[in-house]
């Protein structure tokens, strides 16, 4: 199986390298890490070296794909942090998950890098380099070369916080006979819910590879953001005391449309509200900008406003850079889960939850399946499935404080309740590194 993979793989490579090369030349998000990624170069502090040559203990290698898995992957590293002797090393696979990681995580890990592509001299050559002693992946992304040479290694890989889309359970089942292999790789599987555990067995998968540890989105932290944090916040966006505040986070190309129908019913009713965009790729931020300017309405970009304190007229902000998000739901009166009104899988509600706000969300949050519907089922949100119920949604909230109150306290409740994910998976990797002496 793996030779006919590799076969495919590499002939794919090579009839592609015409489109391939010039997206990498002139695409900054694919050309930054692509030398890194191939294993080719080292980036200093980074891979380069070897581990502290103090150290004996060969590393964990923790693993996300991008932001929303790194996020989800904070609690898991503080606890080994805390709980272990090993070093710890973390990769991600795209940009923004790159520079989230060393924002959130360096504290904690020895070394942040790119995942290597799926090649089979780029895992050998940065596995060589890393040696770990054991690999934990983070909900997704799953590699046949990166699997088969961790198990060439010996080393035991762990899939934590494990989930199955309706449509990736759906694409796994036309070629289960692949799938089941590729799962049976992993030493232990740490499934988010019931559904999915009985998705990864229907799989082929050995249910005693198999367990439900829940969700570890629900342990993210609940760091308060302090009255001085919303002062200072409200500075830098020019936000006057009392102004009403939409946040929209992780958006995806096909909903800022959307937003726009609806805001701009709500600027005729409130015209003080103000949108605050967080699109999930920072690069769209200018196009965001000039379909909002084009019809009609202020739109500036985050960076492109003047120093606090000054005077800017704005309807719209659009934050391009990464990292704010989770502060910026502090600021919302409600706030909107994007890649939701378009087929993107949905993000996070629990973010604008921790801080106790109202969340609307689409009607395709399957990568969040039993959160979204454990919050409607709360009274913690709202599902919209097109401008007019985000309309009507946005009005409820804004007219009736009372509701928009309560809405939140239920999100905020649900959060705290169903917290303990952390503990399960740290069990199930302490049960895989107890029986393979990792």
């Amino acid at each position: 199986m793996i030779l006919i993979y590799n076969i495919l793989l590499h002939a794919g490579v090579i009839l592609g390298l015409p489109f391939i090369v010039p997206v990498i030349l002139f695409t900054r998000k694919w050309r930054n890490p692509f030398l890194n990624r191939l294993g080719l170069s080292s980036l200093p502090g980074v891979i380069s070296g070897s581990m502290d040559d103090s150290i004996s203990l060969k590393p964990i290698w923790i693993h996300a794909l991008s932001v929303g898995e790194v996020i989800s992957a904070v609690p898991l590293v503080s606890k080994l942090f805390e709980s272990k002797n090993n070093p710890i090393v973390f990769s991600a696979t795209t940009q923004t998950g790159y520079d989230i990681s060393k924002n959130l995580l360096s504290a904690y890990v020895n070394r942040i890098f790119y995942f290597p592509y799926d090649l089979l001299f780029s895992v050998r050559r940065v596995g060589n380099r890393i040696d770990p002693a054991l690999v934990i992946i983070v909900e997704t992304d799953i590699w046949p070369n990166f699997l088969f040479e961790m198990k060439r290694r010996s080393v035991p890989v762990l899939l934590v916080n494990a989930r199955l889309s309706d449509q990736s359970f759906a694409g796994y089942g036309m070629f289960s006979f692949v799938m089941k292999r590729v799962f049976g790789l992993f030493s232990s599987i740490c499934a988010q819910t019931r559904t999915d555990a009985d998705r990864f067995r229907l799989l082929g998968i050995s249910p005693d590879k198999v367990t439900v540890t829940g969700n570890i989105k629900f342990d993210q932290s609940l760091e308060p953001v302090t009255d001085i944090d919303l002062t200072q916040l409200k500075q830098q966006l020019h936000i006057e005391e009392g102004r009403k505040v939409i946040v929209s986070g992780s958006t995806h190309d096909g909903e800022e449309s959307i937003l726009l129908d609806a805001f701009t019913r709500l600027k005729k009713r409130y015209p003080e509200l103000l949108m605050i965009i967080v699109p999930r790729d920072p690069e769209r931020a200018d196009s965001i900008c000039a379909e909002f300017d084009a019809a009609g309405l202020i739109a500036v970009l985050m960076k492109d406003l003047p120093d606090p304190g000054s005077r800017k007229e704005m309807d719209i902000v659009v934050v391009d850079v990464i990292g704010l998000l989770k502060k910026l739901y502090a600021l919302a009166d409600f706030a909107f889960v994007g890649g939701s009104l378009v087929n993107a899988g949905g993000h996070n509600p629990l973010e604008p939850a921790a801080f106790g706000k109202p969340v609307l969300f689409g009607p395709d949050m399957s990568d969040f399946r039993q959160i979204s519907k454990m919050l409607l089922e709360a009274g913690g949100g709202l599902r919209v499935h097109d401008a007019e119920s985000f309309y009507q949604a946005a009005v409820t909230f804004l007219e009736e404080k009372g509701k928009a109150l309560e809405t939140g306290m239920k999100a905020h409740a649900l959060l705290t309740a169903n917290r303990g994910a952390i503990e399960k998976t740290m069990n199930g990797i302490n049960a895989v590194i107890k029986k393979t002496g990792s």
